[in-house]
């Protein structure tokens, strides 16, 4: 067992947004299959069906989406809530509005319902209305993390886009604004692919987010320039599909480990899989998890303080001023 900003988690390893979160039944079935911390798919202001297929090509090296937060609405989530009000493992709601006005009507709703985390998604690149425009200016990030901050009672994530021009500056605006830890990254892009017997593009939607392997090396770069930022925990996600994987993603700099390309590729055996992996890892270089969060920053870690996460999200100051 881990613990991560006052919970306790059974690994380092966690279920991304948009992957296998649709009901209460599937979250208890990954969180069985060896996943530390299962995340909702995102929760919006009102229903929403997406965009019409196709919505997703696998590249073989990875994938590009364009599903379009597809959502009931806050609103009318009433039995999946009832489902998870007994649940037995951390639950993580993740949360997309296209105002600062509706991320704090939907987190105040959701905080209410009992989530052991609530993610701000201020990162989707495949949306028109609800899309990453709140991730790439620190003064708008700080906005929502802020409001969300005040009308909730659980820990806050806010989870950021790669196409943030500085994402450590963002970052440091979503710490400032009350933010108990960061998630990063979404996927990256917008992409395209074209079909060039069709001579047009073959995402329905046109544009797409990229996901799965060819994107760890951003994922990895933008843990690292994070984690050099703020003093809070990462949550690193973006092509993480081995046991080597998750220790590059925690040298970087995070605490836990994310996927959701992954169960694609390895199926949702693959939190199992990894989870041994990286314990093979450690105890052949004998040595733990926490030992070597942030060590590619090399002896510049000694000054960045704590980013385990045992900190009771309760204990920060709520907001250190603006941007």
């Amino acid at each position: 067992m881990i613990s991560f900003l006052g919970k306790k988690l059974q690994n380092p390893l966690v279920l991304a947004s948009g992957i296998l979160g649709n009901s209460a039944d599937i979250l208890a079935r990954v969180h069985d299959a060896g996943c530390g911390l299962v995340t909702m798919k995102s929760i919006g202001p009102a229903p929403r069906d997406g965009h019409k297929n196709p919505t997703v090509i696998d590249m073989g090296g990875g994938m590009i989406n364009a599903v379009g937060l597809p959502t009931p609405g806050y609103a009318h989530m009433d039995a999946e809530w009832q489902a998870l009000a007994n649940r037995k493992f951390p639950l993580n709601a993740s949360i997309y509005g296209g105002s600062v006005e509706e991320f704090v009507r939907v987190a105040r709703f959701v905080s209410d319902q009992g989530p052991d985390f609530i993610e701000i998604n201020i990162s989707c690149p495949n949306s028109d209305c609800h899309g990453m425009l709140f991730g790439v200016d620190e003064k708008s990030a700080f906005a929502v993390t802020s409001a969300v901050k005040k009308a909730i009672d659980v820990p806050l994530i806010a989870k950021l886009t790669p196409a943030a021009p500085d994402i450590g500056r963002i970052a440091k605006a979503c710490e400032d604004a009350g933010a108990d830890a960061i998630c990063a990254i979404n996927t990256a892009g917008p992409g395209m692919v074209i079909d060039i017997e069709a001579k047009m593009p073959v995402l329905a939607f046109k544009k797409g987010g990229l996901s799965g392997p060819m994107i760890k090396p951003i994922a990895v770069r933008c843990v690292y320039d994070i984690f050099a930022a703020v003093s809070i925990p990462v949550i690193g996600l973006g092509g993480i599909t081995t046991g080597e994987d998750a220790v590059e993603m925690f040298m970087a700099g995070a605490t836990l480990a994310g996927m959701g390309s992954a169960v694609r590729y390895r199926g949702i055996q693959v939190f199992d899989q990894v989870n041994q992996e990286l314990n093979t890892w450690l105890a052949e270089h004998h040595t733990t998890r926490d030992a070597i969060i942030g060590t590619a920053h090399g002896s510049a870690r000694a000054d960045m303080g704590d980013r385990a996460g045992t900190t009771p999200f309760a204990a920060r100051e709520d907001q250190k001023g603006t941007p």
